[in-house]
């Protein structure tokens, strides 16, 4: 049967809708976005032919709300919904929704939806249909006692997953018995918070694995093929950082085991579209079924890469009711392609999510880039921390990699915080570079990929004085009252990580500096200057950096390492010890209060949580600076807040100490 459409909205938001519609409009379809108030100035919404707002972003997610998506389709026109990947993309009740106000569903059947859709039905259908799954338990009484017996028949360590839920949330690895009655905690209240449900199951963990997934697509005229397989091991979180296809450690004959395993999954739920099924591969080479997501993937574009498929348009053709144009055989792959997630997070803070201006924004162009980004836009605490992928295509894993790692260097990001240092490490670091790395490589040599790059910090930070001293308006002229004063030293102060350094600057000449940076001495020679790149010189090598300048802020980027100063010169006095020794209790990121766990006047110890602050799908627990009196606590759940701001105070105890950092 066909179900011919013209125009398809996408109920998504910035990259993931921009690659919708880049496929879409290649076929001709009118397209229509949805954004919330957020994200009324959002490139997804220029760049879409229709646009229509659903709504504030908070408290209730406008991007969730499924009467107002279904009352935009309608208002704008449009006669089929594109889910995207995220949101409500992986819904029965929104697919359900889509088919009772005769729109066309870009994805599965409602019923496929809920049956893989939450993890305990998904596992038994698996079995049933003799896919191999990781042995757990995945019953109805939830009771912790029941879970706790059932964790102990499993074995430690042991696994605690959100039945509803995806994206490493409501996910805890158990080392022992004593740590599952915080855990289970801990992951039921982030499973509600994300998904409305804190059911979960049980799983025995399988000590460092490789995450792999097979890519099936199925027609509505029972032809189903996979796609070969990405390696998504390398995770933070439980969520995945890097995505490779294929994967170093699949060979061709396991390669058509696991394909031929997922593509019989795939037909036993008689299921229709894109989809992902999940496993886990252990050292001897087995594997086990973890979950199917029921949708496009956001490392799908590796497969892209080495297929020549656009999936998107295939999803396209297949909800319109046009058979797969090819089959098994046909399907031929080239090469090696790797993916790296940009987000906004600071990886030294423990991958803390992110937000504000990025005011400087340029992506090579010798990479396929997807993003939502450009200079100035807002990057909101309301959503995922992932702004941007980067992939690489080569024509083996070597050439990929030096490819990504190269253009990863010279991608700006600069104003908010991002993993763009810590990816390149990974990429870089020997382990991933031989192909070796499981999902427990980040945990295993976390020391080395959260080393600074010293020499380099050094170099942008006598760079950083250079501009600092400069002031925006001037290149390399100089009025003559400034000529007569340049050999003589300026002194500065600035702010970097959270640490005070003094400096002096001497011009000695119009492109010749000398610099000094807490009593250590660097020349740099300014060749060039513009309004967003230096070109300098540096220990006799010439060299490139990245800048933006706002008030008394200083944004350097070099050789991929981002740095932020604040120029404290003409601050009244340094900067206020950190810590919390005063006893205040400070956000650390922008953020919603999703939980106050204390109450004033209540006694409290050093370490004690005191406030949750949720951002992008992120909970952050703050704790307690001091033990003492909790003597004020300045917000209430539900308000929104920004990074820095005092949210609770404590009066300390007399010789108390402050909580370990």
């Amino acid at each position: 049967m066909q179900t011919p459409f013209n125009k398809v909205l996408i109920a998504n938001r910035g990259e993931i809708a921009l690659r919708v519609i880049r496929s879409a409009r290649a076929l001709g379809l009118r397209t229509v976005a949805v954004y919330s108030t957020a994200d009324a100035g959002a490139r997804h919404v220029r760049e879409a032919d229709q646009a229509v707002c659903i709504g504030e972003p908070l408290p209730a997610p406008s991007y969730l709300r499924i009467d107002a998506i279904i009352e935009a389709a309608g208002r704008s026109g449009a006669d089929a919904v594109h889910p995207g990947y995220g949101f409500l993309a992986e819904n029965a009740d929104f697919a359900q929704a889509c088919r009772d106000a005769g729109l066309v569903f870009v994805g599965p059947s409602p019923e496929a939806i809920r049956a893989m859709g939450r993890k305990s039905g998904a596992k038994q259908l698996m079995e049933a249909a003799g896919v191999p799954c990781v042995p757990g338990y995945q019953g109805q009484d939830q009771s912790e006692a029941r879970l706790a017996r059932e964790a102990a028949r499993i074995g430690y360590p042991v696994m605690i997953k959100a039945t509803a839920g995806g994206g490493g949330r409501g996910m805890r690895l158990v080392p022992s018995a004593s740590e599952f009655p915080g855990l289970l905690h801990s992951a039921r209240s982030e499973a509600q918070s994300a998904f409305g449900d804190p059911e979960v199951i049980l799983e025995r963990a399988i000590v460092a694995p490789r995450h792999i997934e097979i890519q099936v697509f199925a027609d509505r005229h029972g032809q189903v093929v996979h796609l070969g397989e990405r390696d998504c091991s390398v995770q933070r979180r439980h969520q995945k950082l890097i995505e490779e296809a294929p994967s170093p450690a699949v060979d061709a004959e396991l390669r058509a085991r696991m394909g031929a395993t997922a593509v019989a999954a795939t037909r036993a739920i008689r299921y229709e579209g894109a989809g992902t099924l999940e496993f886990l591969l252990d050292r001897q080479g087995r594997f086990y079924f973890m979950e199917m997501n029921t949708r496009l993937q956001v490392e799908h574009p590796v497969t892209e890469a080495i297929t020549g498929l656009d999936l998107v348009e295939l999803q396209l053709r297949v909800a319109a009711g046009e058979p797969l144009p090819m089959a098994q055989e046909d399907v031929r792959f080239s090469g090696h392609a790797i993916e790296v997630r940009l987000c906004a997070e600071d990886a030294d803070q423990g991958f803390m999510p992110q937000s504000g201006r990025m005011a400087l924004w340029k992506m090579p162009a010798r990479l396929r880039v997807e993003d939502a980004l450009c200079s100035g836009s807002e990057v909101p605490p309301f959503y995922d921390s992932m702004v941007a992928k980067l992939v690489s295509h080569g024509r083996n894993r070597e050439e990929a990699l030096r490819k990504l790692a190269s253009g990863l260097e010279d991608a700006v990001a600069l104003g908010v915080t991002t993993n763009q240092a810590f990816l390149r490490r990974c990429l870089l670091h020997p382990v991933f570079a031989a192909g070796a790395a499981t999902t427990a490589f980040i945990g295993q040599h976390r020391e080395d990929l959260l080393a600074p790059d010293t020499p380099a910090r050094d170099r942008a930070a006598a760079l950083a004085a250079v501009l600092l001293h400069e002031t925006p308006g001037e290149r390399l002229a100089h009025p003559a009252g400034r000529r007569m004063l340049r050999n003589l030293p300026a002194s500065l102060r600035f702010e970097l990580g959270g640490t005070l350094h003094h400096a002096s600057v001497v011009q000695v000449d119009p492109r010749q500096f000398e610099v000094t940076i807490d009593g250590r001495r660097s020349a740099i020679e300014l060749m060039a200057l513009a309004d967003d790149a230096a070109r300098f010189v540096c220990e006799g090598v010439l060299e490139s950096a990245a800048w933006h300048r706002h008030g008394t802020t200083l944004h350097v980027q070099y050789r991929g390492l981002a740095l932020r100063i604040e120029d404290t010169t003409l601050a009244a006095s340094a900067l206020p010890g950190e810590g919390g020794g005063d006893g205040k209790l400070r956000a650390s990121m922008n953020g919603r209060v999703v939980a106050v766990l204390a109450s004033v006047g209540q006694q409290v110890q050093a370490g004690q949580p005191i406030v949750t602050l949720e951002a992008m799908k992120m909970e952050q627990v703050h704790t307690a600076p001091v033990s003492g009196t909790l003597a004020v606590v300045h917000v209430a759940t539900g308000e929104q807040v920004v990074a820095n701001r005092v949210v609770a105070e404590i009066e300390a105890d007399s010789g108390a100490s402050a909580a370990p950092s």
